[in-house]
């Protein structure tokens, strides 16, 4: 589906963003399926800000849409070096199930006036159907909506939008119009065509995570992942299996429980993101064959009707030498009919030759096209793997589908702290050098922690080591629009916290470096999220 943000000037002083008008069509039809409705939204207009550079912070409102119009929330969007934060609270939130068996949780993305779609976080539904969210972007300008997902770590917005941002008349921001086309997936468009999706029956002991974990998995089967990304969905399996001995023993623990499906989640997305890819490369090459079969029927073709042709004169030349003696007034004009004829064949024998030329033609073009298409991507491989050696020489660095992980332990920051020591700023300076040589790169900084210390401290010191990093790179010549960093606090462990060896496992800092530049990763194996 298509959506359109409109961004309008506002005056020097007191800026006034206003909308304009467009057209709406919403079909709401009763349905004897899970889903208590099937709909399908033709075209929305929504509003978009330019919240400007540390420009303090700025008060927006969001309203329900046809499809949930009793829902609201609030959001103050904070200017900060280098990201804007998103602190908002959203109430009346009805469970996402109402709009199907699929749908299990809320996600908050960020629209960029070109399209782009950024998934901020998820938004749970709490006590008295009321939740809140807290996130960072580095996008400037960007339109805020809320949807319904099948789980958390969707790459893409489905349709069923729920929430949109307007626009007060003291909003701080600048702009100009833009029209901006995004893709949305239609309802069920994760599943193929006939695929029957079981109806999820929440227990209220389990976890909300748990069964987001199932979505995920069974969405990434019905992509192909189990055949197209076999390595990243079997390791997804493991997680999911994992999570099932949490939430089947006689004492759940949903700490270690949430944490095993939220991996299990993100890795089974990963395995569906490669799938897709694999499955579309997969059709290309088919196309292509296609085409390399076509014109090779069309050469022997040609060539058959060249044989004819030059049989048809040879024939010809034969009945005019065993007639030449007995020539009469009726013989002299049946050789001028097989002169017009023999002239007939010459234009058609022309007329296949100039065919054939054109074919020769379009191969080479074809041809050309595919070796062009061949060298980019051998190209990027090669970059890839080269930057991946370069990098691994500092840190240890692995190849995923998200692109190239560097991780750094936090034996590189004081206990508790996020200054860095003497020893991670030489790492950091060298890293620095190294991603400066290659144009066009992203890197997303992440922070984790264990979980001693409880969760509120660990968000923010994770936050804190992020963004020391991100800094330093920033200082050491990295571009500062190609850094964006994030805290996950410890809701991401790789390791058991139960001893001291998982807990130093567990804090970290993580580089994820990715980019067209790059390209896809080098080895199919690599695609583990963490």
């Amino acid at each position: 589906m298509k959506f359109k943000l409109v961004l309008a000037f506002g005056t020097a002083m007191g800026l006034s963003v206003f909308a304009q008008a467009s057209p709406q069509t919403t079909l709401v039809d009763p349905s004897a399926s899970a889903s208590a409705f099937r709909v399908v939204v033709v075209s929305r207009t929504v509003q978009a800000i330019n919240y400007g550079h540390r420009n303090g912070v700025t008060d927006v409102d969001f309203t329900g849409t046809a499809l949930l119009p009793s829902a609201s929330g609030k959001a103050k969007v904070r200017s900060k070096r280098g990201t804007l934060e998103v602190e908002a609270e959203f109430g009346a939130l009805q469970a996402p199930t109402t709009f199907g068996g699929e749908y299990l949780t809320y996600v908050l993305w960020a629209i960029s006036p070109e399209g782009r779609a950024v998934n901020l976080g998820e938004v749970l539904v709490g006590d008295n159907d009321r939740s809140k969210l807290t996130a960072t972007t580095e996008l400037q300008a960007f339109a805020l909506i809320v949807t319904a997902e099948p789980y958390y770590a969707v790459r893409q917005p489905s349709n069923v939008v729920v929430l949109e941002n307007i626009v007060q008349r003291d909003t701080k921001g600048t702009s100009e119009a833009v029209n901006a086309k995004y893709e949305l997936l239609e309802r069920g468009g994760y599943l193929p065509t006939g695929y029957k999706f079981d109806p999820v029956v929440l227990n209220a002991k389990l976890p909300l995570e748990f069964y987001e974990a199932r979505n995920a998995l069974r969405i990434a089967k019905s992509e192909g992942a189990e055949s197209y990304a076999a390595e990243s969905y079997g390791h997804a399996v493991q997680l999911m299996t994992s999570a099932e001995t949490f939430a089947t023993a006689d004492r759940v623990d949903k700490k270690p429980l949430i944490a095993a499906s939220r991996q299990a989640v993100q890795t089974a997305e990963d395995a569906r993101e490669v799938a897709v890819k694999r499955i579309d490369q997969a059709r290309l090459a088919s196309e292509r064959q296609s085409s390399s079969d076509t014109q090779g029927r069309l050469q022997v073709q040609a060539d058959a009707a060249a044989r004819l042709t030059a049989q048809a004169k040879a024939d010809l030349a034969a009945n005019q030498v065993s007639s030449a003696a007995a020539v009469t007034s009726a013989q002299l004009e049946t050789l001028k009919a097989q002169a017009d004829l023999t002239s007939t064949q010459a234009a058609s024998a022309a007329a296949v030759t100039a065919a054939q030329t054109e074919a020769d033609q379009a191969r080479l073009i074809a041809q050309q096209a595919q070796e062009r298409e061949q060298q980019a991507n051998t190209d990027k491989a090669a970059i890839r793997l080269q930057l991946s050696e370069q990098l691994n020489k500092i840190l240890q660095t692995r190849d995923t589908a998200r692109g190239l992980i560097v991780s750094m332990s936090d034996v590189l920051f004081d206990t508790g702290q996020y200054s860095l020591k003497p020893g991670a700023r030489e790492k950091l300076a060298k890293v620095a050098g190294i991603l400066v040589v290659y144009p066009g790169l992203n890197i997303a900084v992440g922070g984790y922690t264990d979980n001693v210390g409880g969760d509120a401290r660990n968000q923010t010191l994770s936050e804190n080591r992020a963004g020391a990093v991100r800094n330093y790179l920033v200082q050491q010549g990295v571009s500062n629009s190609s850094v964006a960093s994030q805290g996950f606090g410890n809701s991401l462990p790789v390791a058991s916290n139960d001893n001291s060896s998982g807990r130093q496992e567990n804090r970290r800092v993580e580089l994820v470096v990715s980019g067209d530049a790059i390209g896809s990763p080098a080895t199919p194996a690599a695609t583990s999220p963490h």
